[in-house]
This record gives C-alpha cells, sequence and structure tokens, in this order.
C-alpha cells in the first residue's frame, strides 16, 4: 500500500525521465469497464473524497460483487474490502486518480465487513460496516471448469509457500550479514532476498500491519509513527543520498534486524496452509501491475540503493504467475483475453531483459528518460487488459 509522495531529491535525468513517464501511468488508474448500477444489487458505486467514503449499499448478495469506485477528491485514493476484523484485506484496489472511476470484482461468502477508502493512501481510511446476504446462490461449474480451478489453487498456494520459506532463509542470512558489519556482502543480498518478498507483495500486504512494518518506505511515514523493515536497514546500507545521516551503531543495527527477521517469520507462519479463491488469485495479479506502476517503473521504492529493477521485476513475476495459474481458466471463457495478457507479459519481460547486468540489473539512474517511458508504456498497455482479468475468471 503505497502513496505517490516522491522524494525531493531527485537526480536532474531522472525528473526528465518521470516527466514523460508520469502521464502514461496515470492511465492505468483509468478503467474502460463499466457496470450497471442501481437495481443491480451485486453491483455497489462507491465515491471516495477527501472527507466521505459514500457506499450506496450497506449490504449486498453473497456471491460475485462489483465495486465500481470513483474519485471524486483530489489525491489519488484506495479502496479496501476488509474482514470485520478490520485488519485482513478481502479485496483491495489502489492507485484511483481524481476523476478517475475503476471497478473491483471478487466473490465474496455470506458475512460481515467493512468497507474502507483511504484519500492519500494512507492512515487507517474512512470506514463502514457492510454486511453480505446468504443469497442461497451457488455459482455453477462444470466438473471440467473445478479442475482447472483446483489445479491454479494448489498451483499458487505451492508457489506462494515456496517464496516465503525463500525470503525467510534469505533474510535471516541477510540479517546476519548486516548485525556482523558485512555491508559489501548485505548489499549484494539485498535486493536478491527482497525478490521473493515482491513476488507475494499482495498477499504479505493482507496480514494487517505487517506490510508496513516490513517494507514502509520513508516518504511514507505518518507523524510520529515508527520507521522499521527492509527500508530502514537499506538506508543505512546506502546512506550516500541522504544529508547529514548519522550511521546506526551496531546495537541499533541489531534491534532493526532482529525487528525485521520476527516480522519475517510470523509472515511465513501464517503463509504456510494459507488458502485461495481464483479471484483472490486474479486480483493479486492486477496489484502486482499496480506495485510496478506506483513505485518500480518511477524509481521510488528504492531510493537509497536504485535497486527498483530487481523489485520491478519480480512483481512481474508474482503477477505473471497469477495470471498463468487462471489461465486455462480464461482461455474457455475469453481466449482472446488470454492471448492479449499473454503477448503484453513477453512484451514487457523482453523491454526488462534489455537491462540486465549478470545476474541481476542495472542500478535505476542508469535508465534514460526513453528507457523509462518504454517501461512505463509496456506497463500501461499489460494494465488494463489484466484489469479485466478477475471478471474473466468468474463469468
Amino acid at each position: 500500500m503505497r502513496n505517490l509522495l516522491v522524494h525531493t531529491v531527485i537526480s536532474r535525468p531522472l525528473a526528465a525521465a518521470l516527466v514523460v513517464a508520469l502521464p502514461a501511468l496515470a492511465a492505468c488508474t483509468e478503467s474502460t469497464e463499466s457496470s450497471a448500477t442501481g437495481a443491480d444489487s451485486r453491483t455497489v458505486t462507491v465515491t471516495s473524497s477527501e472527507e466521505a467514503c459514500e457506499v450506496s449499499d450497506v449490504e449486498a448478495p453473497s456471491g460475485t460483487l462489483r465495486f465500481d469506485v470513483t474519485n471524486a477528491g483530489s489525491q489519488v485514493t484506495e479502496f479496501y474490502l476488509l474482514a470485520d476484523d478490520g485488519l485482513r484485506i478481502v479485496a483491495e484496489i489502489e492507485n484511483i486518480g481524481p476523476q478517475a472511476t475503476r471497478q473491483l470484482v471478487t466473490s465474496v461468502p455470506a458475512g460481515s465487513y467493512r468497507t474502507a477508502c483511504k484519500p492519500g493512501m494512507s492512515g487507517e481510511g474512512i470506514r463502514a460496516a457492510f454486511t453480505v446476504t446468504d443469497s442461497g446462490e451457488e455459482r455453477d461449474v462444470s466438473a471440467d471448469e473445478q479442475e482447472l480451478v483446483d489445479a491454479a489453487l494448489a498451483g499458487y498456494q505451492a508457489y506462494v509457500e515456496d517464496q516465503s520459506a525463500q525470503l525467510l532463509e534469505k533474510t535471516a542470512r541477510f540479517v546476519a550479514l548486516y548485525e556482523a558489519g558485512e555491508d559489501d556482502e548485505a548489499r549484494a543480498l539485498y535486493p536478491v532476498a527482497r525478490t521473493h518478498w515482491e513476488r507475494i507483495e499482495t498477499v504479505a500486504e493482507s496480514f494487517g500491519d505487517l506490510d508496513p512494518r516490513m517494507d514502509l518506505r520513508e516518504a511514507d511515514l505518518e507523524p510520529g509513527q515508527e520507521w522499521t523493515g527492509w527500508h530502514r536497514i537499506e538506508k543505512d546500507l546506502w546512506p550516500a543520498r541522504a544529508e547529514d545521516y548519522t550511521a546506526l551503531t551496531p546495537r541499533q543495527r541489531s534491534t532493526y534486524a532482529q525487528d525485521l527477521l520476527a516480522n519475517t517469520e510470523t509472515l511465513d507462519a501464517q503463509i504456510q496452509g494459507l488458502e485461495f479463491t481464483v479471484d483472490q488469485i486474479a486480483n493479486g495479479s492486477r496489484g502486482l501491475l499496480e506495485e510496478v506502476a506506483t513505485g518500480k517503473v518511477t524509481g521510488e521504492e528504492e531510493y537509497w540503493s536504485r535497486t527498483d529493477l530487481y523489485d520491478f521485476q519480480a512483481n512481474v513475476d508474482g503477477a505473471r504467475v497469477g495470471f498463468e495459474g487462471v489461465q486455462p481458466i480464461v482461455a474457455e471463457k475469453d481466449p482472446e483475453l488470454a492471448e492479449t495478457l499473454e503477448d503484453r507479459f513477453e512484451a514487457l519481460q523482453d523491454l526488462l531483459d534489455e537491462h540486465r547486468s549478470g545476474d541481476g540489473f542495472v542500478a535505476y539512474d542508469e535508465l534514460g528518460t526513453e528507457e523509462v517511458k518504454a517501461l512505463a508504456d509496456a506497463v500501461n498497455a499489460l494494465s488494463e487488459p489484466l484489469s479485466r482479468l478477475t471478471a474473466a475468471v468468474l463469468a
């Protein structure tokens, strides 16, 4: 969960690149889809502004729901459907630009929930109770489709658990190097370890405040909020861009490192045995590409280390794995969409491969204006059809 606040210290070439790239990215916040409102009890309209989160209905029948979210404010906003505890994210759509409307499609069982709009993409958001009543209806799924669904769910669950286990193993190694003062080795491992986080970032975000404790950027800090996690350590390892920076003491290093490791252990424990639905997989794929558009392609995520392209690749990896899991289902229902997504994932990957260096990538600062624009355009081209993935899966 990110806001679009950009650090004020940006080199001139990068500033020029962002001027070119951001209009293309802004287009990613638009949705070409709309759905009928009014009598359709499965379509809920949401209007978000700085002061309000107006939801057209306080309840809806169980099954496939569509939330048409319009941002009537001047800040980028987000919309969440939360579990009744207000912590677990059931479904979300982020990075809704001013005056834009985007659609969130998700399958929701009967129960008590909360809606939340987050103007400025920060804070607890504007929340309200939301009830899903038992419609008594069950989606008719053929035996052949159920087989495809079961395969997608099993494959994605195994993928997420494997990435979480690798994240934990590499984080433990990274923490040991950092605490021992082996900074060159820690810097080399930093983007490699984070790859596993970025591949499952949308899953990690669903566990309450684990995401901000582990992955909050300095630019996203709210007044009085403690800064911990990967990016706090990143700044200490790459302090060159910081003004009047005081290096952490060995004791402080250990505190932040052990906190990161403990949170990673908590994340891994919660992920093991976690069950998914096909709409969560499809929405997660879309969400990972949004992470690319709002942080990685703009060079905001890894402000200190400039290792954004590692994160970019990892988000694309996770998005593609999610898509490929449900691809056989989509190919049956909307073969044109499936083919378009496959082609555009490949085109984006080809562009990324041009910036490889050894086993990794060049620093973000080495990208020129046109290279940033090309990546942004490719993300934009993939974003629109990917926004239709969940509706196709649930059709």
